[in-house]
């Protein structure tokens, strides 16, 4: 039948669900519904991300680095903790991202003026091309990514994966008998 999609299998998620139902059927397997399906899923969005990244020459971390001091507006320059502090990069292996980037040409360490103490890194006119071009394709690969969902299901989705970001945070870790614990 040209035109109309092909029937479904079930997905791997409900194949592991119908799997545990069979062997034990007291227990509520129902996170997997969620949890498992959102792991897989974002093994197969990482996967693609890092493909079309990696195909400008860059990693996802370096990547990272510089969509952060473009979002940070001209002069395109944030001090190594401003870097980790930005929500996308982790402080550990930042100098590292920062030496290859500037390797590269695509940024450059500046001294602040007043205070020699504190070094910026600033996006030099090659770094800024770069990011302009490499962020616009990885947004056409997102919406790719989204393709099968409308308008109103990418709204109502991203309200619900903030409700469950803000849910996993919350429950926060447990210790072996079950008790939260202060960890974070």
């Amino acid at each position: 039948m040209a035109g109309k999609k092909a029937a479904r299998q079930p997905d791997a998620v409900a194949s592991i669900i119908a799997d545990w139902a069979r062997e034990r059927p007291d227990l509520d397997t129902s996170p997997l519904e969620v949890l498992a399906r959102l792991h897989r899923t974002f093994i197969r969005y990482n996967t693609r991300l890092t493909s079309a990244i990696e195909r400008h020459g860059l990693a996802v971390a370096g990547f990272d680095v510089l969509t952060a001091l473009r979002r940070a507006g001209a002069p395109y320059r944030l001090t190594a903790g401003q870097l980790a502090d930005s929500g996308l990069v982790s402080s550990a292996g930042v100098t590292l991202r920062i030496d290859r980037l500037e390797k590269d040409g695509l940024i450059v360490r500046e001294r602040d003026a007043e205070d020699r103490r504190v070094v910026y890194s600033r996006l030099t006119e090659a770094g800024l091309a770069k990011i302009d071009e490499v962020f616009a394709e990885h947004l056409d690969n997102e919406r790719r990514m989204l393709d099968g969902l409308s308008p109103a299901e990418r709204r109502q989705l991203a309200r619900l994966m903030s409700k469950l970001e803000r849910s996993i945070t919350d429950a926060g870790p447990r210790d072996a008998e079950g008790a939260q614990t202060d960890e974070a």
